[in-house]
C-alpha cells in the first residue's frame, strides 16, 4: 500500500524525523552521544561565538565544489536512538540513505521530492524537497550572504554553519559542522519545529564519485 501524508501523527512524525536526519561516527567504544559531546564542548568554549565569515565562506565554497560524495553514517535521534547505513549525495538536490538492518527504510531525493520508503509498514511518504532543510544541504552553492544564514561559529577545530528559512521551513534549521582545517564535512544536525534534534555523523567519505541515475530515482508509479 502507498500512502502520502495520510498516516497517524505518531508514525508520520517518525518518518519525517528519519528523512530530516538523513540529511556523523560515534563509532568508537564509549564515545559520547553527539548531544552530550556538544554540551561538554560548550562548557569549554566562550559564551560568545567567534565569528569568522571569511573562513566560513571558504568552507562553504569548498563544500559546494564537491559535486558528489558517499560514505557511512550514524544517525542519532531525539531520544538517543541510533541507526546506521550508507549515504549518497549528488549536487544539486539528490541524496539517498540506505539504512542497515533491521531497519527496512530508504530515503531518496531526486532533486524535486523526498521519498521515505518503509518496507516494514509498506508505506511511501513524499515531501517536496524545497520545503525541507535538506534542500540547503543539497544546494548547488551555499551563499552565506543570503537571508537563510542563522549563525556562523568558527572555532580552531570545528566551524558550524546554521541555515534556516522561517518562511519555507517553519522553525526547522540545519547546522553543518566542518573541520576548520581540512574543510571536510563531519556532521549535520536538524532541529525540527518541535525543537527535536537529529544528528547525522558521516564517516569513510569518498568525494567526486560517479553514480548511476537509478540511485536517485523515485518510482512515481507506485
Amino acid at each position: 500500500m502507498t500512502k502520502f501524508d495520510a498516516q497517524p501523527s505518531s508514525r508520520l512524525s517518525l518518518t519525517r524525523r528519519h528523512f530530516l536526519g538523513a540529511a556523523v561516527a560515534v563509532g568508537a567504544a564509549g564515545a559520547l552521544p553527539v548531544s552530550a559531546f556538544a554540551q561538554a564542548q560548550a562548557q569549554t568554549q566562550p559564551a560568545a561565538a567567534t565569528l569568522n565569515p571569511n573562513i566560513a565562506q571558504a568552507i562553504a565554497d569548498h563544500f559546494s565544489s564537491i559535486k558528489s560524495m558517499k560514505g557511512g553514517f550514524l544517525q542519532i535521534g531525539p531520544r538517543g536512538d541510533q541507526m546506521s547505513g550508507a549515504f549518497f549525495i549528488q549536487r544539486p538536490g539528490k541524496m539517498r540513505f540506505n539504512y542497515d538492518p533491521p531497519s527496512r527504510m530508504r530515503v531518496i531525493c531526486d532533486g524535486n521530492n523526498v521519498q521515505v520508503i518503509n518496507d516494514q509498514t509498506q508505506t511511501r511518504n513524499m515531501y517536496q524537497l524545497s520545503k525541507t532543510p535538506l534542500s540547503l544541504l543539497l544546494a548547488n552553492k551555499i551563499d552565506l550572504s543570503a537571508d537563510m544564514v542563522r549563525n556562523v561559529d568558527s572555532q580552531p577545530d570545528l566551524t558550524k554553519i546554521t541555515l534556516g528559512n522561517r518562511t519555507v521551513f517553519g522553525d526547522s534549521t540545519i547546522t553543518m559542522i566542518f573541520d576548520s582545517k581540512s574543510y571536510d564535512l563531519r556532521q549535520w544536525t536538524v532541529i525540527d519545529p518541535q525543537g527535536k534534534t537529529t544528528d547525522v555523523i558521516i564517516n569513510n567519505v569518498k568525494t567526486n564519485v560517479a553514480f548511476d541515475d537509478s540511485v536517485f530515482r523515485i518510482d512515481y508509479t507506485r
